[in-house]
């Protein structure tokens, strides 16, 4: 198994040498070189931690099987407060696949926990005298689990950079008080995408502009590393649903996912062309509509206004993911790609051709949702199903609702817990919120009959490292002046 950018330039890559390069020596991202058949593992018993390695081991084949069992069995084994690892909840007309059992309550943890195996493994192997900078944008949720997944690996170290007043107060919370001295999270006065750019631009560095034996490696989603172990969570939904009797023989399922850099609902295009049985995958997005508007219309445009809104994983306007897609639309066309993304890169918009759409619309659809409607799903699944959900999921909720009419079983991602995002839920159940962050969490649980994850539970009584926010021009600078330190 080789891995391909999807600008085309340069030769294939062996798996070990893609994780540590994190993004293509051209600009591009790289994918399989060809997609392995899956479809056996729909059958037989099997646990999360088996499925993963055998999907680990499909993907990366010349890493020791001995090896992925032990990176499955430590990512997955201990790490997630749920047997199941990713429950399937009924819920309504629906199923909730939960993806916030892990250790800092996000569906990141899902890659994030196997991602520092895979690169330890591939470092070993390739670059055993290297120290790797991980280096991260993050719009809530990447940064703190990724931080928690490197936290004191030997070998790497973690610099994550996140919009100063674009998460929620949870999500930075986890991020400044994550214990370590091998991980930091730096604030940035801008959003999301002025810390991708300014993370991509570091990439972009000469390597004399680093101390000797440092290189940089990313955690974000343009690592494939990142999106094999989440199409493990996409079968294990279909093995769940075969089992018990609601996935039918010739059925599919249908997946609605909350979508911000599309690298979550990509996995499960992976999966499909891996031999599964997806049906649709909705890309479901909040006010930042660009994804939406781009798979309605076939013009991805961002130039636009940022929202900040409830769901600021979602507050993107520049999906790195979506340029894998335009590679298999294109038939692996790295050239037509190569042009579309320089025409966004200059110019902030592209349009995809006719026969590029066709074929992205025959597995995809999508919708969006604003602040307003999230929370009123909130507040009415809630009192109807008894069940709380957080921004993200709530515009996933309402997404699928494009899909009246099929007789598939549907199954809406729930990306986070709703314990990240308590002063969405107070809005929404409208009650007001406490002033003290773990105040916060202790008064929601009391109010909804839900646990606080451990996980939040005890982040919240942590010190907090403080670091003085940058300016978003500022990000590259910043990156040379800590590598020192890590030197």
């Amino acid at each position: 198994m080789r891995y391909l950018s999807t600008r085309g330039k340069g030769a294939p890559v062996s798996a070990g040498n893609a994780l540590l390069d994190g993004a293509a020596k051209d600009g591009g991202l790289y994918v399989p070189e060809t997609l392995p058949d899956l479809s056996f593992l729909l059958e037989g018993k099997l646990t999360y931690q088996e499925l993963a390695a055998a999907v680990f081991e499909a993907f990366f084949p010349d890493f020791n099987r001995s090896d992925l069992i032990k990176a499955s069995e430590s990512a997955y084994q201990t790490q997630f407060d749920h047997e199941d690892v990713t429950p399937l909840v009924p819920v309504g007309d629906c199923f909730i696949l939960e993806l916030f059992h892990g250790p800092t309550c996000a569906f990141k943890d899902m890659a994030l926990q196997a991602l520092p195996r895979f690169l330890g493994m591939a470092r070993e192997r390739l670059d055993p005298h290297s120290h790797y900078l991980v280096l991260t944008a993050t719009s809530g949720d990447t940064g703190s689990a990724a931080m928690r997944g490197f936290l004191n690996v030997p070998g790497f170290s973690v610099l994550v950079y996140y919009p100063e007043h674009g998460v929620s107060a949870v999500q930075k919370a986890q991020m400044t008080r994550m214990p370590g001295d091998n991980v930091k999270a730096v604030g940035i006065l801008g959003n999301f995408d002025d810390a991708q750019a300014g993370v991509k631009a570091a990439f972009q560095m000469n390597p004399d502009e680093l101390p000797d034996g440092l290189k940089l490696t990313s955690a974000n989603s343009i690592n494939i590393g990142r999106l094999i172990p989440q199409i493990v969570y996409y079968i294990h939904a279909c093995r769940q649903l075969k089992e018990s009797g609601a996935l039918m023989p010739g059925q599919a399922v249908d997946f609605v996912v909350p979508s911000g850099n599309f690298g979550d609902i990509f996995a499960g295009y992976l999966a499909k062309q891996a031999g599964m049985p997806v049906g649709k995958l909705v890309c479901a997005s909040n006010r930042n509509s660009v994804l939406a508007d781009f798979i309605k219309t076939g013009v991805y445009d961002s130039r636009r206004e940022l929202y900040k809104t409830l769901s600021p994983s979602m507050d993107i306007l520049v999906s790195s993911n979506l340029e894998r897609l335009l590679y298999y639309a294109a038939e692996g066309d790295a050239d037509k790609v190569s042009g579309l993304m320089r025409q966004l890169k200059e110019e902030g918009w592209y349009k995809a051709d006719a026969d590029m759409m066709a074929r992205i619309r025959a597995d995809f659809n999508a919708a969006f949702a604003d602040d307003g409607q999230a929370l009123e799903a909130i507040r009415e699944v809630f009192y109807k199903h008894h069940y709380l959900m957080d921004p993200h999921t709530a515009t996933a909720f309402l997404a699928k609702d494009v899909l009246k009419g099929r007789d598939n079983p549907c199954v809406v991602l729930s990306t986070a817990s709703p314990f990240k995002f308590p002063k969405a839920i107070f809005k929404a159940l409208d009650h007001d919120l406490p002033e003290d962050g773990h105040e916060q969490l202790k008064a929601l649980s009391e109010l909804t009959g839900v646990p606080v994850p451990p996980a939040l539970e005890s982040v919240m009584g942590l010190p907090e490292k403080t670091i003085k926010a940058i300016k978003r021009d500022e990000v590259v600078a910043d990156v040379k002046r800590r590598a020192q330190t890590w030197s």
